[in-house]
């Protein structure tokens, strides 16, 4: 070949390559558009029929109603993703490992050891293995973002690692695996009991200061600041593991994202910090601390009727984790007073022992009717629908108490769900009727979209094979 034509050729080569590349470059830099109709939709205005999503940056960026799907991909009934306000992710892993009766009477103090020896096995590629698992069992189950409470922070024998935010970037990693949103909230844990009592050798792990926990606060900023529309807050873990001084010297690290804190969960609890404090959890940390929209009081089970109006007119969330807290035998929330007073709740997955929005609500709801030996007691008025009410009570509280909105408007993240109308439980129903189905009856999700991408197509998430394969592995090991 002569010099000139090789030249040439090599000439040609370089830039067709780095034309390749800059094409592939802009692709990437192109914010991808989509446009999909559903059947019907339920919307931040209520519901829709013939509805067509113009999705763009991961956003809503346009909605037509009544018009019909011409060459968009045809979706069945859309409706916004439920956040999921409480998870602990690595529990996942230990789901069904406590159903073994003790010698005396079982309670969350005895799971709470059974937990605290499992996570003495778990290093951080464990952790994310795990986290991910749990959260494509969230997609599928109709939750699109989870509020991770995040206290394992340190090495199994308590030392730190080099990296202070290394098991927060294991979260953000598993969230963009799997296309979870997340709201991380890293967790100050410091004493054992009320009174600053000692840490135990079982919470090693959890343990901070109030300086090292600012350090933590602002290196899980910097981990999850790639990750899509990602918000960080923190939460105090319970009354009886933070100081008054603490709490005070901490909360202003949250920077006007949520704070969540466990509260009054357990009779034990309560009695414990009346006889330390002579007040009630929730009574003294209302006097104590700015109790606002901000706020999530996870459980709050055993609350009395005062504390029950305090919390409602206060703005803050209730954080009820139906499926756990019926696991680990703590309780029943008043849910109908509170919700009679003006209260507002979300629904968290909290242990994972099952992870099922739809359960959660079903729990919730049955929970009051075997209280109170009724029916419908969470619908909000004669004639209104109790799934529906359910469904839009939950999605907005628990939004609010992961630092979002929620909703299907225009400029909305595109977080939501799409039902399959032939599934025997839906065949027939219309808007609020299939949420009650839905709920109450186990129709069934077809596909979840979670910031413009679809991640579940037929009640399956697009990566469960390979993420299930290296949490099976992974499981292998730990209960070796």
């Amino acid at each position: 070949m002569r010099p000139p034509l090789r030249t040439a050729l090599i000439c040609i080569y370089i830039f067709s390559t780095v034309g390749v590349c800059l094409v592939t470059v802009m692709q990437n830099l192109e914010p991808e558009t989509r446009v999909v109709w559903c059947q019907s939709a339920l919307l931040a205005d209520g519901w829709a029929r013939d509805v067509k999503f113009t999705l763009a940056e991961g956003r809503i960026a346009r909605i037509d109603t009544d018009v019909a799907p011409g060459d968009a991909a045809r979706l069945g009934v859309a409706l916004p993703g439920m956040p999921n306000l409480h998870s602990h992710a690595f529990q996942r892993a230990m789901a069904g490992l406590a159903e073994h009766r003790g010698e005396g009477s079982d309670s969350f103090w005895t799971w709470r050891e059974v937990m605290y020896r499992f996570l003495e096995r778990l290093n951080p590629e464990a952790v994310q293995a795990i986290a991910a698992m749990a959260q494509v069992e969230m997609l599928e189950g109709g939750f699109t973002r989870v509020g991770e409470f995040h206290y394992l922070h340190h090495a199994p024998d308590g030392g730190a690692y080099d990296d202070p935010a290394e098991m927060a970037a294991r979260m953000a990693a598993a969230a963009e695996e799997t296309g979870i949103g997340l709201t991380l909230l890293p967790v100050f844990y410091a004493h054992s009991g009320f009174g600053g009592a000692a840490p135990t050798p079982g919470q090693r792990r959890f343990i901070h200061d109030v300086d090292s926990f600012g350090v933590l606060v602002e290196a899980s900023r910097r981990a999850l600041a790639n990750l899509p529309d990602a918000v960080v807050g923190i939460a105090p873990h319970s009354l009886r593991a933070v100081t008054a001084e603490e709490l005070t010297a901490i909360t202003p690290l949250a920077a006007g994202g949520p704070i969540h804190i466990h509260i009054a969960e357990q009779t034990q609890e309560v009695d414990a910090c009346l006889a330390a404090t002579g007040q009630r959890p929730v009574r003294w940390l209302m006097n104590h601390a700015e109790v606002d929209e901000r706020w999530c009081l996870v459980h709050a089970t055993h609350i009395n009727a005062t504390e029950t109006e305090r919390l409602a007119k206060s703005g803050a969330i209730a954080g009820l984790c139906p499926i756990t807290e019926a696991n680990l035998g703590d309780g029943v929330f008043p849910a109908v007073s509170y919700v009679a007073a003006g209260g507002a709740f979300g629904i968290g997955s909290d242990s994972n022992v099952l992870i099922d929005a739809a359960e959660e609500l079903r729990i919730l709801e049955y929970g009051q009717r075997l209280t109170h030996r009724g029916r419908n007691l969470l619908a909000l008025g004669a004639g209104r629908s109790n799934g529906g009410d359910l469904w839009r009570a939950a999605g907005t509280g628990g939004a609010q108490a992961l630092g979002v909105r929620f909703g299907l408007r225009r400029g909305a993240p595109a977080d939501f769900l799409t039902l399959d109308p032939s599934h025997p439980a839906m065949v027939g129903r219309a808007n609020d009727a299939l949420i009650d189905s839905l709920v109450f009856a186990g129709g069934a999700i077809d596909t979840v979209w979670r910031h413009g991408r679809q991640v579940v197509s037929g009640g399956r998430h697009q990566a469960r094979d390979a993420i299930q394969a290296r949490y099976a592995e992974t499981l292998k090991v730990l209960l070796a």
